[in-house]
Order: structure tokens, then sequence, then C-alpha cells
């Protein structure tokens, strides 16, 4: 199938710092059989958050990253030649949804329109997933919970939800962190002492300022770990930041002479 999936059961809760009351928002929505829908930029946490909760609550949970060419094949499955035999094979979300499990749809907006014509009947109270290939009609088990992301400040008006597919879920908005949480998070990731860590948050905050003007997106707290991972390891400093958090922002050779004039103000 046309997906990259991830299962995950009984694993060790990874680190995940809250911010606000999402935890509660997400214990809420699974004791309530609500969905939930998380918006916001790009590598502020969302996915960690889920697997975070997933583990920390004890339920298995599919990841699905979604892309262009995702389809509701690809989630609830197709008939598959096995052994010179075409059998039924389960997707990711029908699984889910037969064990009572969580599925994540990560930049659901990414796949393709016949995806949310599926979500519907799971996201209100039928909690049902029709499978017209088999005429099955399968009854979401207990525990089952469908998460959906997105990031509503990158996508055009051509990719993003609908009203009648939003108002189906509870929302929570992402952000990047306060500083003093990001400098946590980013020292507690990484390995590198807060006071180091306490100028990279800096810089990163200088950088987001120029989002929607010269940088499509702000540089996401992943690049600051990803930065001050390298620092801990022993790379310098202004190779560490060119690589984590420059140049993956962009390709423009003068945006990338004028965001190293901000780490020379910071730095020099």
């Amino acid at each position: 199938m046309a997906t990259a999936e991830t299962r995950q059961e009984g694993a060790r809760a990874p680190f995940y710092l809250p911010v606000a009351d999402e935890c509660d928002i997400f214990e809420a929505a699974l004791a309530h059989r609500l969905p939930l829908l998380l918006k916001g930029p790009t590598g502020v946490g969302k996915t960690r958050f889920v697997a975070h909760m997933a583990a920390r609550l004890g339920r298995p949970l599919y990841t699905v990253a979604c892309h262009d060419d995702l389809s509701a094949a690809d989630l609830v499955g197709r008939f598959l030649l096995k052994g010179g035999e075409t059998v039924w094979v389960d997707g990711p979300l029908t699984r889910a949804v037969r064990e009572g499990a969580i599925c994540y749809l990560d930049e659901v907006v990414e796949a393709r329109k016949d995806v949310t014509v599926v979500l519907h009947p799971l996201t209100d109270d039928r909690r049902i997933l029709p499978l017209d290939k088999t005429g099955e009609e399968i009854e979401a088990a207990p525990g089952f919970m469908l998460v959906a992301s997105y990031n509503p400040g990158y996508q055009n008006i051509l990719k993003t939800l609908k009203p009648s597919t939003r108002q189906r879920f509870l929302s929570v908005d992402f952000d990047f962190p306060a500083p003093g949480r990001e400098v946590e998070i980013v020292a507690r990731e990484s390995g590198l002492d807060e006071g180091r860590v306490k100028n990279l948050v800096r810089l990163a905050g200088k950088l987001r300022a120029l989002r929607g003007q010269d940088l499509e997106e702000g540089v996401s707290t992943r690049l600051v770990i990803y930065a001050a991972t390298l620092i801990a390891a022993g790379m310098p400093l202004e190779r560490a930041i060119l690589v984590a958090m420059i140049e993956p922002l962009t390709d423009d050779e003068d945006v990338k002479a004028g965001l190293l004039d901000i780490v020379s103000a910071i730095y020099g």
C-alpha cells in the first residue's frame, strides 16, 4: 500500500513537555469517544504528543504519514493476490477500528479527497467504517480514537479541511513553546546544557519573526534540537547552526546571508 505507516504498542512514553491542557483534552476525547484535530506549524511536537499520549494511556497506535497519493483504499484496505488467491488485507485505519486502537493521520489534508469521505462515519455518533468492497460495516471497537493533524499556515486554499470536516473534530492549536519551556525541551532532548541552549532558542525566535516575509516557514523546535545535538556532540557552533537551522529553511543565497547576519548578531 502506498503509505508510510508505523504501529506502536506497549512502548515507553516518549518525552513530551505539556504546553497547556492538551494532555487533559486528549484524555477527555478518548474517554468520550471524540475525534481530535491537531493544528500547528511543522516541528512543534504534534506527532510526538500523540505518541506520548498513546504510550502513557497504554493504547496501541497506528500512525499514517499522509501524502498526495494516499487514497481511501490505502487506509481501509484492498484485495491482494497471495499464494495464487485473492484475499482482503485490512489497511491501518481498518485495523485500528477493529482493535480499538488510536489511528493518527499526520498532515491529513495532503491525502486525496476520497479519504475524508471514509472518515466522516467514524467522526459522528455512528462510529462505523463501511467497507464497500467486502460489504462489511465495522463498528469501532471500544478504545478506538481518530486523531488527525495539519498545518493551516502552510496549506494553500486548495489544500485545507472543509468546514464540514473540521467541525466533526475537537481541535487543539499547537504553536512553538514559550522560550523558557523550549529551552527545557531542547536541553532535555539534546543533552546540551541550558546555558548554551538559550542562545539557540533566542536565534530561533528571531528566525521565526521572518516567517511570511523572507521565509515560508519558521525554524521548528525539531531543528533547534538537531542543532543542539550536533553542538553537544562536538560540532563547531557555526557549522551546526548552518546545517540544522539555516540550510533547511531556504535555498536562496541572499536569504541565507541575511539569516547568517542574525546569527552573527546573537553570537558575535
